[in-house]
């Protein structure tokens, strides 16, 4: 009897092994190490006019992960742009950044890294201690820099996100939304188009070493993919807003709350398939109005953007720029930019061009080197006026007798479009244009981008050369 009862027992105990082992099995394959049961969300968006084409629990709030560095570098790159800032100025890690949990570069205390080098991390690597290093940069804190952060969520329109941090990490009220998330994408793109290309980088450069994407997977399997951030904690899941561009169409979709980058990749296929097939051939694209932070100090253009705060400016300019000129510097700023990111150098513009697709917004600055980084060696504005004053600018006064024609390449809503449009081009055909003013002219349907002091031969071969390219050209005789 006492034997029968020491079988059944041994039984039991083997039954219950057998249940715990499966339950533990069960567990690791549904929920793989590193995984949660973060609330699900999504999001789908047709980047070119902002219509909404799926969404899913968009406007929960949720714990965003790193997806909030999409904020950092966003006010980041405002504040280079202002002058607040340069790509080149070296920051010191505090012991606050060099403290940050993983993700991380690696920074110690005291360690001098340049601006540049930061950027490139937060925004492949997902780096904590970089994002936290750049927010004490630019506001001197990492909470005044969560207050910008909050300012700039506000004035794009992010009405339920709350930043308390730079890096994303979980922090009480620390919040947003798949549609607060898809939006601030789509900012990013159509705001600093000359950064973007950061967020396709399988792998840069950070200074003191080589950082791996961490999106790489998605952009190596999805065709079409440039971008642009991935999160993940545990209180989030694993979260991601991605951007892809096919056939002239662009989409951006958002997941929050995935159960592992696997599957998190796979539902983002889904919603961009979604997307490109919701989504109409053609649609006139409207880019999103840029938010401009009135900081103490700043200097607003007509055109919205911002040309000087309250900061000193990085070298004392000698004398007054024209208001026309330093326009242009702002445009030429903001090609340059991405050439200042990579610290290239080269005498020869024309190399530029062949490595450059500005006409699709599009760069190769990375391919080889190019142009000399006038923003890694101070103001925009400050270079173009030394040089205007010896001679040697990009305006140049049109010459006399034959150099009377001229060529329209757009009518454009803004007066900044337009100038936008002109160096572009100027830039994509300098063999003919090099030596033309740039020329931008309010008229009644809006403003139109000229060229101006070209020969009629000079005229008909830039709009040859130009519609070649499907750009727009119309040249245009004396009077």
């Amino acid at each position: 009897m006492n034997g029968l009862r020491q079988v059944k027992g041994a039984v039991f105990v083997m039954i219950i092994r057998a249940a715990l082992q499966f339950a533990l099995i069960a567990c690791f394959f549904l929920h793989p190490v590193g995984g949660s049961a973060a609330p699900y969300a999504a999001m789908v968006m047709d980047a070119r006019t902002g219509e909404v084409l799926h969404s899913r629990n968009a406007d929960t709030k949720l714990h965003p992960a790193s997806l909030t560095k999409m904020m950092t570098l966003y006010v980041v790159f405002d504040a280079v742009e202002r002058g607040e800032i340069g790509l080149d100025q070296k920051v010191k890690i505090s012991r606050n950044a060099a403290k940050e949990p993983p993700s991380k570069l690696g920074l110690r205390e005291g360690q001098k890294v340049k601006l540049r080098y930061l950027i490139r991390a937060a925004a492949v690597r997902s780096a904590n201690d970089a994002a936290t290093a750049l927010g004490e940069a630019v506001s001197g804190s990492e909470a005044r820099f969560a207050r910008r952060m909050n300012d700039m969520a506000k004035a794009m329109g992010l009405n339920k996100t709350n930043f308390k941090n730079a890096h994303g990490l979980t922090e009480q009220g620390h919040l947003s939304t798949a549609r607060d998330m898809t939006v601030l994408g789509r900012h990013l793109f159509y705001d600093f188009p000359d950064y973007y290309n950061l967020f396709s980088r399988r792998s840069t450069s950070a200074g003191q070493k080589m950082v791996r994407n961490t999106n790489r997977r998605l952009l190596n399997a999805y065709r079409g993919a440039d971008g642009i951030k991935t999160g993940y904690t545990r209180a989030a899941g694993f979260n991601l807003v991605a951007s892809a561009e096919r056939g002239g169409k662009r989409v951006i979709a958002t997941v929050f709350g995935g159960r592992s980058v696997a599957s998190r990749n796979q539902r983002i296929a889904e919603l961009l398939d979604m997307g490109f097939s919701r989504s109409p051939n053609r649609v006139a694209v409207k880019k999103p109005r840029r938010p401009v932070l009135n900081l103490p100090g700043s200097i607003v253009t007509r055109s919205g953007r911002v040309v000087r705060s309250s900061r000193p400016p990085l070298r004392p300019i000698a004398a007054p720029v024209d208001g026309a000129l330093i326009a242009m510097a702002e445009d030429i700023s903001d090609v340059l930019a991405e050439v200042a990111l990579n610290e290239t150098t080269i005498p020869d513009l024309a190399e530029f061009v062949e490595a450059t697709d500005l006409g699709n917004g599009r760069t190769g600055l990375n391919q080889r080197p190019v142009l000399r980084p006038l923003v890694a060696q101070g103001s925009a504005q400050e270079e173009l006026a030394s040089d205007l004053r010896d001679g040697q600018g990009a305006l140049r006064a049109s010459g006399e007798g034959e150099r009377l024609w001229g060529i329209n390449v757009g009518l454009f809503n803004t007066r900044g479009e337009a100038e936008r449009k002109l160096l572009q081009t100027a830039l994509v055909e300098i063999a003919t244009l090099e030596a033309a003013k740039r020329s931008v002219v309010r008229g009644p349907r809006g403003w139109e981008a000229n060229f101006l002091g070209l020969s009629e031969d000079g005229a008909t071969l830039a709009c040859r050369r130009l519609n070649a390219r499907n750009l727009s050209c119309t040249p245009n005789g004396p009077g």
